[in-house]
């Protein structure tokens, strides 16, 4: 009689075992079968980005840079101001303020940007590195936290960034940039883009005394009054237009 109890305890225990595996199993297969999934979906969104992005540029493809975005109308009259920090250069981190929102010109890092990248969100090089480029004749777009979260209006900023792809030919000394809070002060009312040049007074200028920070500001991005920006104040008209 003791075995046969036993005998039934152990087939119960037994049985309880296998039903343990096997939802052991299960939650395995389980938790495989969810990794498996995310793995697929940030690969796929890994794929989609890139993807999504040269079917938005397709749009800009055929256009020429001064129909792309608003008309120049949208933009406020240009503003120039005496500059100084020509050649004032600091170690990358060190602090640094500017009066300007945005800066135009200053003291600045003893690195820039490399000029093959045109466009940018979050992941901007510091301040410091972007005056520098302004000093090397690049034209700077910047917008704000407005525009940052304006899905067309960054479209058209990516467009206007497409221009500018020969990395050979420094005319296409340009970058989109976003100017946010932390860095300072706001943009003038009714303004959400501004265009910034460090210019020395026309292209071939020797007298320092006469470079100044040009800005534009406009309620929106225009390709129309950025083509004459660039044109009015080329990479040429800058303290150190030989450098990339």
């Amino acid at each position: 009689m003791a075995n046969k109890d036993r005998t039934s305890r152990q087939a119960v225990i037994d049985d309880i075992r296998k039903q343990q595996k096997a939802t052991e199993r299960r939650k395995g297969n389980m938790i495989i079968g969810v990794a498996v999934i995310a793995g697929l979906l940030i690969i796929g969104a890994a794929a989609w980005k890139p993807i999504s992005d040269s079917r938005e540029l397709s749009e800009f493809k055929d256009k020429d840079l001064a129909s792309i975005g608003a008309p120049a109308t949208v933009c406020q009259d240009v503003e120039t101001k005496e500059a100084s920090g020509s050649q004032d250069h600091v170690p990358e981190g060190t602090p640094l303020e500017y009066e300007d929102a945005p800066p135009a010109f200053g003291q600045h890092y003893d690195i820039w940007d490399s000029i093959d990248r045109k466009f940018y969100t979050d992941d901007r090089p510091d301040l410091g590195e972007l005056v520098h480029n302004l000093e090397h004749g690049y034209t700077l777009l910047w917008y704000d936290e407005s525009v940052a979260e304006d899905e067309k209006q960054m479209e058209t900023l990516r467009g206007l960034a497409s221009k500018f792809d020969n990395d050979s030919n420094f005319r296409n000394k340009f970058k989109v940039v976003p100017w946010r809070a932390e860095d300072g002060g706001e943009f003038p009312d009714g303004a959400s883009v501004a265009m910034t040049h460090w210019s020395i007074g026309g292209a071939g200028t020797q007298d320092a005394s006469k470079q100044v920070g040009v800005w534009q500001y406009c309620s929106e991005p225009s390709g129309e009054a950025l083509e004459k920006f660039m044109l009015d104040y080329p990479y040429m008209d800058s303290p150190e237009p030989d450098a990339i």
